[in-house]
C-alpha cells in the first residue's frame, strides 16, 4: 500500500527542517519538500540537498519570480496597495502564489495534504489555508504550530537543535542574528528578537548590517540620480528607456532604490489574528514603483475613477494583508481596478536622493491635464468662464448656511 504524501513548504530554516523529519515520523508519510524561488537568492543555495538529507523523498524548487512579478505584484500596485498607510504587503503577496504552486504540486503527485511552518500567532497560516482553501477545498492542511503533541515535544529552540542534532538534520542556528527575515523580490521584511521592542532603533548605525537590500540613508550618494519610468496601462514597461518586463523592472528598480537607501519603513501594524506587531521592512524597488505609479495615474485618470478607486484602497490592502486573494471580492475588485487603469500610460520622472523619491516631471499623449485650461492667465478656449463659479458656490454653500442657521437658533 502506497504511503500517504504530504507537500511541505520548505524554506531549509531549523522550523521546516525538524518540521519535515517530525511530519515523515508522525504521519508515516512520504514528504515532498517546496522551495518557492520568487528571489530569496542565496538563500536557496544547498536546499535540495539539506531537504533529501533531511528525509524528503522529493524535493521541488520552482523560479517563480516571472510570474510574481507579472501576475502578483504588478496587479496589486495598479490597486494602489498600502496596508496601514505604510506597507508595501511584500510578505503577504508572495503567499497565495505558494499556496497555489502547492496545490498544483500536490496534485501531480497524488498527495492529501499539504503542510506549512507558519506558526499559530502569526498571519501567514491564515494567508496559506486561506488561499489554499479558496482553490482546493479538498486538500488538508496540516500545521504543526497548532498541533499541542508538536508543541510539547518542541517547546523552544534548544528542543529543536537537540532534535535537528540526534536525527542529523543539517541545520545552523546560532544568536548572530536575534530577529527573523523573509526575503522576496519586492521587499525583506525583519521581526522577532530585538525588534519585538518597539523602543528600538533599528536605524542606529550599529544595526545598519541588518539592511541587505539598501544602504542607510545617511551613507546614499551625495548627488541625486534621475530616472524614467514609462508605464502602459498602469504597468511599468521600461526603466530609462529600456523595454523590461516586470520581473527585470523590478530587479533594476530595486538596485537603483537600494543604492540611495529608499524603501524602508518601520512600524507597528495589527495582524489579522488580533495583536499587534512590529516589523521592518526594505522595498526600494516597490517604493520607487508606487510613488511613480501614482504620479503616471494623477496626469491621466479622471479624478471620479480614482476617488472610487482609492476608497476601495483599504479593502483590497486588507483582503491581500489577510489571505484572500482568490477570494471573490478580490477578483472583483481587481476587474475594477484594471478599468481604471486604461488610460495610465506616459512617462514619470523621478530624482532618488537620500531615501526620498522626488517628482521631477510627468508626460503622457492622453493626459486629462490642460495648461491652456488650468492657467491662471486668459483663457483661450473659453472653456472655463470664471464667472460661473459664483453659482456652483452658492448652491454648495446652501447647505451649510441652513446648518448653520438652525445651529445658531439652537444656541440663541
Amino acid at each position: 500500500m502506497a504511503k500517504e504524501k504530504i507537500v511541505l513548504a520548505y524554506s531549509g530554516g531549523l522550523d521546516t527542517s525538524v518540521i519535515l523529519k517530525w511530519l515523515k515520523e508522525t504521519y508515516d508519510a512520504e514528504i515532498i519538500a517546496f522551495t518557492a524561488d520568487i528571489g530569496q537568492k542565496e538563500e536557496l543555495d544547498g536546499l535540495e540537498e539539506k531537504a533529501l538529507a533531511t528525509g524528503a523523498s522529493k524535493v521541488y524548487i520552482d523560479d517563480l519570480r516571472e510570474e510574481f512579478a507579472k501576475d502578483f505584484i504588478y496587479p496589486m500596485f495598479q490597486s494602489g496597495a498600502l496596508y496601514e498607510g505604510q506597507y508595501l504587503l511584500g510578505t503577504s503577496i508572495a503567499r497565495p502564489l505558494i499556496a497555489k504552486r502547492m496545490v498544483e504540486i500536490a496534485r501531480a503527485e497524488g498527495a492529501t495534504a499539504i503542510a506549512h511552518g507558519a506558526t499559530g500567532k502569526g498571519n501567514d497560516q491564515v494567508r496559506f489555508e486561506l488561499n489554499a482553501a479558496a482553490i482546493a477545498p479538498d486538500i488538508e492542511v496540516i500545521a504543526p504550530w497548532r498541533l499541542s503533541e508538536f508543541r510539547d515535544r518542541f517547546p523552544g529552540r534548544a528542543e529543536m537543535i537537540a532534535y535537528a542534532e540526534v536525527n542529523g538534520i543539517p541545520v545552523t542556528a546560532s544568536a548572530a542574528k536575534p530577529y527573523s527575515m523573509d526575503r522576496n523580490l519586492l521587499h525583506i521584511s525583519y521581526e522577532s528578537g530585538m525588534l519585538e521592542d518597539p523602543w528600538f532603533d533599528a536605524s542606529a548605525p550599529e544595526n545598519k548590517e541588518m539592511y541587505l537590500l539598501s544602504v542607510s540613508p545617511e551613507d546614499a550618494p551625495d548627488q541625486p540620480e534621475v530616472i524614467e519610468l514609462e508605464f502602459v496601462q498602469g504597468n511599468c514597461v521600461a526603466v530609462n528607456g529600456e523595454s523590461l518586463d516586470p520581473l527585470r523592472v523590478m530587479e533594476k528598480l530595486n538596485e537603483l532604490g537600494g543604492k540611495h537607501g529608499i524603501g524602508r519603513v518601520d512600524m507597528v501594524e495589527n495582524r489579522f489574528v488580533g495583536m499587534k506587531s512590529r516589523g521592518v521592512y526594505e522595498t526600494p524597488g516597490g517604493t520607487i514603483l508606487f510613488t511613480a505609479h501614482r504620479k503616471m495615474e494623477s496626469l491621466t485618470m479622471d479624478r471620479e475613477v480614482m476617488s472610487l478607486r482609492d476608497s476601495l484602497i483599504s479593502r483590497y490592502s486588507n483582503l491581500v494583508y489577510n489571505g484572500f486573494w482568490f477570494a471573490p471580492e478580490r477578483l472583483a475588485l481587481q476587474a475594477l481596478v484594471t478599468e481604471s487603469q486604461r488610460n495610465v500610460s506616459g512617462t514619470v520622472r523621478l530624482k532618488l536622493y537620500k531615501g526620498n523619491v522626488i517628482a521631477a516631471g510627468v508626460k503622457s499623449p492622453v493626459s486629462l491635464y490642460n495648461p491652456e485650461i488650468a492657467t491662471m492667465e486668459a483663457d483661450p478656449t473659453q472653456a472655463y468662464d470664471q464667472g460661473d463659479a459664483t453659482g456652483f458656490i452658492r448652491l454648495n454653500a446652501l447647505r451649510l448656511k441652513v446648518s448653520a442657521g438652525v445651529e445658531q437658533n439652537r444656541k440663541g
